[in-house]
């Protein structure tokens, strides 16, 4: 069978009416959002999201505004060509890939402002806002103000901003049913997350009505029947009717999680990386320990995935004793420094606040994530392991 040649759509608004024209035809659709330059784990994405929608939209977009003037926007990898042949080479393809050329420009309410760049904030300001990133006419952002302070939020004080604000907008044009995210971006997911969160609620007569109206007018409902009605409303920060779901994230065959800028190690940076201590997924390789650990209270902590990313495989066991976040932490930072690494950050957090976590707040029952981010050369990585507190 011929490979499946998605339709590539370019302007906001033929996006919006594909999508709503498909959900008139009771489709549901899935967003896979992508920066481009295509691996396996952004497939590992659409492959998810077939899980969970008819069909499948991949937004292929560099945002300029989550990358300060200082970092690498002019340089991040590009092969479009390429991603449209690997997304056909995807198991039943994508059916639309949605490349705008700049989500901020808009046209001619920037002429009527003359075309002039409004004066910067004090601070670090994206690419958006400096004179390579276009758009000026730009002026509302989102912010989740709590998760997004600390870890990448330290040194890319720019980055969440650019993220949310682009997501809503993607959220906004395409309007998806679900959308997936790699857990690789593990702070991004938690973000993406708070944005929007499905709870059930109670709902009016009149808004269930008018539901029914337009069910009755598209033919979803084809007789006097009235269906038995589930309604979810996502309310949790922004009200945004989109299922969000965080997949696992991918590794090569050496472990190392992958990530497009990967493409721009050296061979001997990524053989010293491959001697790091970063953290794999318990089923994904046979080379694991999972180890019971014991604090000085009694209370028995479960770690998973404790598993070396290196060429050696040597593995980091958990040693008992009662400063177990201090010690993996010790551990970690020891072993980037020793092949190379420059830390950006190593940290212990709550899976869902993200607020770190010291020896003393361990608890049962609840799940904590450590997250580390190390320069090797130019090149910046992140990688994650969540831990569960049995």
């Amino acid at each position: 069978m011929a490979p499946r040649e998605p339709e590539i759509i370019r302007n906001k608004e033929q996006m919006r009416n594909w999508t709503r024209s498909m959900r008139a035809q009771g489709k549901t659709i899935g967003l896979v959002p992508t920066m481009g330059y295509l691996h396996q784990g952004h497939l590992s994405l659409i492959a998810e999201a077939r899980k969970h929608a008819q069909l499948i939209v991949v937004s292929i977009y560099v945002n300029p505004g989550q990358f300060s003037a200082n970092e690498d926007l002019s340089t991040y990898p590009s092969d479009f060509q390429g991603d449209i042949e690997k997304l056909q080479s995807t198991p039943d393809g994508v059916d639309v890939v949605f490349n705008p050329y700049n989500l901020y420009d808009y046209g001619k309410e920037r002429e009527r402002s003359g075309g002039k760049k409004r004066e910067k904030e004090e601070g670090v300001v994206s690419c958006l806002e400096d004179e390579r990133g276009g758009g000026f006419g730009h002026e509302t952002w989102i912010r989740v103000e709590g998760l997004e302070k600390g870890m990448c939020g330290k040194s890319r004080p720019v980055f969440f901003r650019g993220v949310a604000t682009v997501v809503a907008k993607l959220f906004n044009i395409i309007e998806p049913d679900v959308a997936v995210f790699g857990k690789k971006d593990y702070q991004q997911w938690r973000i993406i997350q708070r944005m929007r969160c499905l709870f059930e609620c109670p709902v009016s007569s009149l808004l269930i009505q008018s539901y029914l109206n337009l069910a009755f007018e598209v033919g979803i409902i084809e007789n006097d029947v009235v269906p038995v009605l589930e309604i979810v409303v996502s309310v949790r920060d922004l009200d945004f009717a989109v299922k969000v779901i965080g997949s696992e994230m991918i590794r090569d065959k050496d472990g190392l999680a992958m990530s497009s800028r990967n493409v721009h190690l050296s061979p001997q940076e990524r053989e010293q990386i491959q001697y790091v201590v970063f953290f794999c997924d318990i089923y994904k390789n046979h080379m694991l320990i999972c180890q019971s650990v014991y604090c000085g209270n009694g209370k028995e902590i479960c770690y998973k995935m404790l598993q070396a990313l290196s060429i050696s495989r040597s593995l980091f066991e958990a040693k008992k004793g009662k400063n177990i976040c201090s010690e993996l932490r010790r551990s970690v930072i020891e072993s980037i420094e020793a092949a190379g690494g420059k830390i950006d950050y190593v940290e212990i957090v709550d899976q869902e606040s993200l607020e770190a976590i010291n020896d003393e707040e361990i608890t049962r029952g609840g799940g904590v994530v450590m997250c580390v981010a190390a320069w090797f050369g130019k090149v910046r990585l992140i990688d994650n392991m969540e831990i569960d507190v049995l």
